[in-house]
């Protein structure tokens, strides 16, 4: 993907929603909320709802569940995210995963520290082969 796709509405983009043990509830009252999206021509539109993930995965540091979306879904989308008080890091999917994990990501919430030893070099980001189909 090149740099002038990101300005694509349609560019794909990730949200990864962490939570804790004792905020699962809210996790997986959002993770219904945004699995409601889903149904033909709800809006905003949510391509993809992950499984909440109770440990760490690739450099997620603490529990989390990821959506798939379109940049052009964004302004909708935030709120929801803000509203639900998780700690949300969205990104674009570019052919650099270290990048859209660390400058190009947004933060809802506290960052936290990922562990950016587990991301893919620039040109290989797998991440793009399973847009919209799969999470870890």
């Amino acid at each position: 993907m090149t740099s002038q796709a990101l300005g694509d509405s349609g560019a794909p983009y990730h949200a990864h929603i962490y939570y804790l043990p004792e905020s699962r509830a809210q996790a997986e009252a959002l993770q219904a909320r945004l699995r409601g999206f889903m149904a033909d021509g709800a809006k905003p539109r949510v391509l993809y709802v992950g499984q909440l993930r109770d440990g760490s995965v690739g450099p997620h540091p603490i529990p989390q569940f990821e959506i798939h979306i379109t940049r052009g879904e964004l302004p909708r989308l935030l709120p929801v995210f803000e509203a639900s008080g998780l700690t949300t890091l969205v990104h674009p999917l570019t052919d650099d995963d270290l990048a859209d994990h660390t400058w190009l990501g947004h933060w809802l919430g506290q960052p936290l520290a990922l562990d950016l030893t587990t991301l893919d070099p620039p040109g290989k980001n797998q991440g793009i082969a399973r847009f919209a189909r799969s999470d870890f």
